[in-house]
């Protein structure tokens, strides 16, 4: 994986639910070659270790059902431990993606979600990024410095989808605020969330990857994806 540059500056209810899936629906979707791009983000600082392995079971099948639709690029960038940032290769196989991601573990150190967003600008400015999946549970930043990096990311077209584990409200108010200025959705993560979790991403992957087609058929076995298809107009 390279290093990031050092100075690159929801509840599960049902109505929540059909909150997060209206905001996907807008999504860029994938072009005439069927291929979009995602960004996957994870905080690894240590604060995440209890329930790393869960998520990472959860996250590393997220693009599985996309081996059925088009093709998918998807970049992992994480942070942790001390000021250590990094992004993967564009990767268009699942299996690879699950292999960047069961390599990474925890480490103490502060979040870098300012980091983060200024990649993300980089790529979204020079080849163009879809949308942007982050999950983390805590944040320690300039609030502003991070909001008016989003602002500049949501200009570029890109959506933040902003996934929450636990209850740390600075995170909440955080989160909240990037989604809202990229025009994207937060959602909140809990013990019972698992499943959604899944569901929900594997949605966003496939739309993303083959658009309303693709979403047609995975409907067929997921209930996320009929919630998204019901919206969709």
């Amino acid at each position: 994986m390279n290093q990031i540059r050092k100075n690159a500056a929801a509840p599960t209810h049902s109505g929540d639910v059909s909150a997060f899936l209206d905001k996907v629906k807008t999504m860029a979707v994938a072009d005439a070659k069927g291929e979009g791009r995602l960004v996957f983000a994870m905080d690894a600082t240590m604060s995440r270790q209890p329930t790393w392995d869960a998520a990472l079971a959860i996250q590393s099948r997220m693009f599985s059902e996309t081996k059925k639709v088009g093709q998918l690029q998807v970049q992992l960038v994480y942070f942790r431990g001390f000021n250590e940032c990094k992004a993967s290769k564009w990767v268009a196989d699942p299996d690879a993606l699950s292999r960047l991601m069961t390599a990474v573990e925890c480490r103490g150190g502060n979040t870098q979600l300012a980091r983060v967003l200024s990649h993300v600008k980089a790529e979204s400015a020079r080849t163009g990024v879809s949308a942007v999946v982050f999950v983390g549970d805590a944040f320690e930043e300039n609030v502003d410095a991070i909001c008016q990096t989003a602002g500049e990311v949501g200009l570029l077209g890109t959506r933040l989808f902003m996934f929450q584990e636990g209850n740390d409200a600075t995170a909440e108010r955080a989160f909240r605020e990037v989604a809202r200025l990229t025009n994207g959705a937060y959602f909140r993560l809990d013990a019972a969330s698992p499943g959604v979790l899944a569901e929900l991403l594997g949605a966003v992957a496939a739309y993303a990857a083959g658009g309303r087609k693709a979403l047609e058929t995975r409907a067929k076995s997921s209930n996320a994806s009929q919630a998204l298809l019901k919206q969709l107009k």
